[in-house]
């Protein structure tokens, strides 16, 4: 399994709040949720991704309100990929359930930068930097979780066996 797109660059502490602002939570629909996908950090986001693009962000990406519609509303608009320095926990959680694949990597998220072409091998963890000619060792994905990621979230994975 492979992500491959543009980044959009964030620094520490993007919590729930501006991945998806509070005011919007009265709707569950991903599509809808999608639509205000960062908006208070970042006006463009929803008008600039495209499908397969990629966040990078430094520290604690998704502290917060343990909220669902976050990573929700990240996959929805077509993001394919998170790439922190670390995440909340229970933003980890919770993008692995809904499908959103993410991966720490301390040295990606402080080497790459917005506007740049990354690709993620989740089979080995491998992030390559394709703008710089630069790779990055990240931590693979297990087994069972890529095939929660493929299955398109816990609640699927479960269903389908």
């Amino acid at each position: 399994m492979n992500a491959k797109g543009t980044v959009f660059k964030y620094g520490d502490n993007v919590d729930t709040d501006v991945i998806i602002p509070a005011r919007y939570l009265n709707s569950s629909d991903p599509a809808e949720l999608a639509t205000h996908c960062m908006e208070d950090i970042d006006k463009e986001f929803v008008n600039k991704v495209q499908k397969g693009d990629i966040i990078v962000a430094t520290k604690n990406f998704g502290c917060g309100s343990s909220r669902e519609h976050a990573p929700i509303a990240i996959k929805a608009s077509g993001v394919s990929c998170v790439i922190a320095e670390t995440f909340a926990r229970i933003f980890y959680r919770n993008a692995i359930n809904i499908g959103l694949p993410i991966i720490e990597c301390k040295e990606a998220a402080n080497g790459i930068e917005a506007g740049d072409e990354v690709e993620v091998d989740f089979d080995s963890g491998m992030i390559y930097n394709r703008t710089k000619g630069t790779e990055f060792k990240g931590q693979a994905f297990p087994e069972f979780m890529q095939k929660i990621i493929a299955a398109e979230g816990l609640v699927n994975y479960i269903n389908n066996k």
